[in-house]
């Protein structure tokens, strides 16, 4: 361990007293939630929009500078894009960065979901897709939602959800009704500014909870909350009304880290997102760390290994 991680260690015990001593650094870590793109190739990119910090060249070598610091040196990318070929844009760049070990694509429910679906499923390094929590809300979409998650679990593939606390039931209604489909909730499921949560959050968390299917993607701490940019607090206490409640409802088994950059930055550097659920988790014990930054997720995402 070095030094700088020794006095993580110590600052964890000191944030967290009902532990006596923090458990080691975990022996390998997935972030399991990280954007790659490039503004300047031919056409742009549909996302991020001109003009913001967020507008700029991403690609793995920009995440290993601040993640491999720490020890972060593997991820699983998820697509914010809705270009269906912008799905194998990330898989021919992950053909060359072995650094990814899968990747959520975006594939909207509809006629052609079935066929992008099949195409992109064909490459191992697709894990699944990420959709809106919209869709599970558009009850014109509910037959197209429900076909699409069938097939994910066809496929063995999981699925990513992201949107405010209100699509929670509904994302448990879908979790029991694909029961062979791994449901990972996203940011949190927007629980707010920790010392506001919004007030739905906390009833829908333990709905969703229930569901056995379902695992939560410990990420956007820092960007929930209210704060200048980048500014948010370092703390660990800080945040232990949203870390708690997640602790006590879903459990050591399936909770997953992503880190969520470079959008994180909005709220604070890599190295303070990292820390303050590695202080958290570290806290825990040395077998709920080592599930939380990697072990859960291969349950959830079934990543591959890469050489």
């Amino acid at each position: 361990m070095n030094r700088r991680r020794f006095l993580q260690t110590a600052a964890a015990t000191a944030l967290l007293p009902e532990v006596t001593q923090a458990a080691a650094p975990a022996t390998r870590i997935i972030d399991t939630h990280t954007h790659f793109y490039d503004p300047t190739r031919p056409g742009g990119v549909p996302w991020p929009g001109k003009g913001t910090k967020l507008y700029r060249t991403v690609l793995p070598a920009d995440w290993l500078a601040v993640a491999s610091p720490h020890g972060v040196k593997e991820t699983v990318v998820v697509e914010a894009s809705p270009l269906v070929e912008d799905n194998q844009c990330i898989l021919d760049l992950a053909a060359k960065e072995k650094s990814i070990v899968g990747f959520v694509g975006h594939l909207d429910p509809g006629d052609e979901f079935a066929a992008n679906l099949k195409r992109f499923a064909a490459n191992p390094i697709f894990r699944g897709i990420r959709w809106s929590g919209n869709f599970l809300l558009d009850e014109a979409k509910h037959d197209s939602v429900l076909a699409g998650a069938k097939l994910l679990a066809q496929h063995g593939l999981e699925l990513d959800l992201n949107g405010g606390p209100n699509y929670l039931p509904h994302a448990a209604k879908l979790a029991a009704d694909v029961p062979d489909l791994r449901v990972l909730i996203n940011h949190l499921g927007a629980s707010g500014d920790p010392k506001a949560l919004r007030p739905e959050w906390k009833e829908n968390i333990r709905s969703i909870t229930k569901q056995p299917n379902v695992f939560m993607k410990v990420s956007a701490l820092v960007e929930q909350v209210k704060c200048e940019p980048g500014q948010a607090p370092r703390d660990t206490a800080y945040y232990l009304p949203v870390l708690d409640h997640l602790w006590e409802t879903f459990g050591p088994d399936r909770l997953i880290y992503g880190s969520n950059w470079p959008v994180s930055d909005k709220g604070a550097p890599y190295d303070v997102v990292f820390k303050i659920v590695d202080d958290f988790f570290r806290s825990k014990g040395t077998e709920a760390c080592e599930k939380y930054f990697w072990k859960n997720s291969l349950t959830a995402y079934r990543w591959i290994e890469r050489q």
